[in-house]
């Protein structure tokens, strides 16, 4: 078990090696209601007409404003060390179906 000490809040963080090898995402989809923000992590292969959700992070509204703030901080360092990070705008919109409907 690998140990990491946060200095900033001084909260001694544990990380599982099988958790540190981390999971390769492609598309995040993000859900809400007034008290919860979900977000599931895909990975999604060129031609494969099925993907699994390989991670589901469920986050409160102030959580989940503090990642976003996080977030944009760390692509402007990152940006500023490396150059814009490059959209793709050709890519094809893609279709999510979520398994079989239930009928009443």
């Amino acid at each position: 078990m690998k140990k990491s000490n946060s200095k900033e809040n001084g909260l001694n963080l544990e990380l599982d090696e099988n958790l540190a090898q981390g999971t390769y995402s492609n598309l995040a989809l993000i859900n809400h209601s007034v008290s919860e923000f979900v977000v599931d992590f895909i990975n999604v292969m060129p031609g494969v007409p099925k993907a699994k959700v390989k991670s589901r992070i469920i986050l409160t509204p102030q959580h989940a404003k503090r990642f976003s703030k996080a977030l944009v901080d760390n692509i402007s360092k990152f940006e500023n060390s490396n150059g814009e990070i490059k959209e793709y705008e050709n890519q094809k919109p893609i279709q999510l179906n979520f398994g079989p409907t239930g009928e009443a």
